[in-house]
Order: C-alpha cells, then sequence, then structure tokens
C-alpha cells in the first residue's frame, strides 16, 4: 500500500507534497547510541522502499552527522522525489574534546560545538554549511531551530534569542532566501507552541515543526495556536507523536516521556488510553500517529527511526485504520478535548 501524501501550497508557487508519514532524522546523529554508517542506511532504505518522501534533518543532530549521512544516501535520488527540510540557529564549530557538544546525548560523532547564532550572517553561514554537508542543489524548509524554553533553560532566555532572530535579521535572512526561490518556504522548528504562536504573529511563516505538542496526550496548542494556523494557511509537521516514547512503549516502568522517565500522572493516563485502545482492538502507537492527522492544519508526521524494525512499525502506523468509535470513547472518557477534530 503507498503511502498517504498531502499537498500544501500556501504561497501559489506549486507548493510540495508530503508523504504523511516523514522521516525524523536525529536519531541518525547517534542520539544517545552509536549506529553504524551501514545500519543508519539500511533504516534510510527501509523509509524510501516504503514510499517515505519526506526527510528532516538539523545541524545539530548528530553535530552535522546526520546531514553527512544523508549526503550518501540522498546523491543517488531524483531531486524532484522528495522533499528536505534542514534548520538554523546554531553553527557547528570545530573544537578541541574536551570543549565538544552533547556528551551523553550524541555519541561518536565529530568534534564539534554548538554555538548559537540567530542573526542574518548567522542564518546564512547556516545555510551555506548545510548545503555542503548535505550536499545536495535544494533545501526545500528552513526552519529557525529551538528558539524555546525547553532548549534554552528559561523564557527570559527563550525571548532575547526570538528579540536577536528579529531584530538581528535572521528572519530577514529567511524571508530573503525564500524571496529568491532558494527554499521553498520557511518556518520554525520548536518545543513549544506558545513560541510558535510567537513566530506566527511576528512574521509570515509557512509551516511549523512542532515537537511532541499536540499528541494523544497533549492537545493545549488547540487553545489559540492552530486555530490560527488554520486561518492563515500554516501547514504543521508533528514532531515526536509519541512524546519521547510512551505511547509507543506504553505505560511500562523506565517509559519515557519529554526526555525524562514519566510521572505517574502520565503512567495513569497513558494507561487509561492503552485501555480504550485495546478495547477497539487497535495499536496505541497507532492510535498516536494518525490523530495528528486528523487536525487540517497538518501534513505530515515525522517519528524518528533509528533501525530498520523501528522504520517497519512507523510503516505499519502510518497505515492502520483507526475506528471513529475510538476517538469518541477518548472524548467521552476525558482522555481528549472534545474540540479535538476526529
Amino acid at each position: 500500500m503507498a503511502l498517504k501524501t498531502r499537498h500544501w501550497d500556501r504561497l501559489g508557487n506549486g507548493g510540495l507534497s508530503f508523504t504523511e508519514l516523514g522521516f525524523g532524522t536525529a536519531p541518525l546523529g547517534n542520539l544517545y547510541r552509536a549506529i553504524s554508517d551501514a545500519d543508519a542506511r539500511a533504516t534510510l532504505d527501509a523509509a524510501w522502499d516504503g514510499g517515505v518522501r519526506y526527510f528532516d534533518t538539523a545541524p545539530l543532530y548528530g553535530l552535522g552527522l546526520s546531514e553527512t549521512r544523508l549526503n550518501a544516501f540522498l546523491r543517488d535520488k531524483p531531486r524532484d522525489d522528495y522533499v528536505l527540510s534542514s534548520k538554523v540557529g546554531r553553527l557547528i564549530q570545530p573544537c578541541a574534546p574536551e570543549h565538544r557538544s552533547g556528551v551523553g546525548k550524541w555519541f561518536d560523532v565529530p568534534q564539534r560545538r554548538e554555538h548559537y547564532d540567530y542573526t542574518y550572517d548567522g542564518v546564512m553561514r547556516s545555510v551555506e554549511h548545510s548545503f555542503a554537508r548535505l550536499g545536495v542543489d535544494r533545501i526545500d524548509i528552513l526552519y529557525v531551530h529551538d528558539l524555546c524554553i525547553f532548549s534554552h533553560g528559561s523564557k527570559d532566555v527563550s525571548d532575547m534569542r526570538i528579540e536577536e532572530f528579529f531584530a538581528g535579521r535572521g528572519y530577514d535572512a529567511m524571508v530573503s532566501l525564500r524571496d529568491q526561490g532558494a527554499i521553498r518556504a520557511i518556518g520554525g522548528g520548536v518545543n513549544e507552541w506558545e513560541v510558535c504562536q510567537t513566530l506566527a504573529e511576528r512574521g509570515d511563516f509557512d509551516l511549523f515543526l512542532l515537537a511532541g505538542r499536540y499528541t494523544l496526550l497533549e492537545q493545549e496548542a488547540l487553545n489559540s495556536f492552530l486555530p490560527l494556523c488554520e486561518a492563515r494557511g500554516i501547514g504543521i509537521v508533528t514532531g515526536g507523536p509519541y512524546n519521547s516514547g510512551i505511547l509507543a512503549t506504553g505505560a511500562k516502568p523506565g517509559a519515557y516521556y519529554n526526555y525524562e522517565p514519566a510521572q505517574q500522572d502520565i503512567l495513569d493516563r497513558v494507561s487509561a488510553i492503552e485501555a480504550v485502545c485495546a478495547d477497539h482492538g487497535v495499536r496505541m502507537v497507532d492510535a498516536a500517529f494518525q490523530f495528528p492527522l486528523l487536525h487540517p492544519a497538518h501534513v505530515a508526521v515525522i517519528p524518528g527511526g533509528q533501525g530498520a524494525s523501528e522504520m517497519a512499525g512507523n510503516l505499519q502506523a502510518a497505515q492502520a485504520e483507526i475506528p471513529a468509535a475510538l476517538w469518541e470513547d477518548l472524548k467521552a472518557t476525558g482522555l481528549m478535548r472534545q474540540d479535538a477534530p476526529t
């Protein structure tokens, strides 16, 4: 069965066609554990053979490793056959081993340190470096990366970085690249919908990659952000649809939620969702994948995958059929917002 696609064309320039299942390549940067080049390639091959045609990366992922692994994979693929996104906001610089960024998060990666730079020059340099690592002649979507509290540690610093992005003309650089046709669309890749809304209110953005904030567990983005996107024709890509694991693994001991072991209230809520899914003979991971796509602004969902078996699971979830009664029961039991599109 072919993967379903969604076409986005906010700008009237022909737009982009996304497979509903995209590939988030952070795991290919040796996130939390090292994988070999061969295993990374096998995962990418499994994705392509399964029909995946949207690939998202970033300089941060493996401090450049994710982009360089995509280089070899994409080299023989017809450029018009896939959508590619990368990100700006960090420059990845050579350094001494003792100064390497992401120790304990990125394994067996180049000796590099990340340096935040949301200015005009920083954005332009980041794009140039990404083109060199990726080896492609076109990047379709450029997201400004991690302007959120999660990444910067406080709202004050997040606000400061947002101001740097606008006042330092990083935003102007992205608009210029789009206006020149060098980039097809611009957006934000962020962990918090509130920051996405701030960006949408201050600038003219096309797409947002929102990680983990519109899922079976979290729907607060319906308050104001998602209605704003609908009104403006802004597309949404959901990253982290399993909330960093728990909606895939279930509420087992040690399950992860938002990159940390889940607290008891989350475990209890997930157990309740699991029970409703079981009543309908549905894998919870399938429901978790399909749920964001019920919202009309969504164009794709991009779970990570660090091996061919995980990719096979994502392909199965992308092709699952979920009975409407499941969503109705989740609403009836208070496990889903009443205003969530189903």
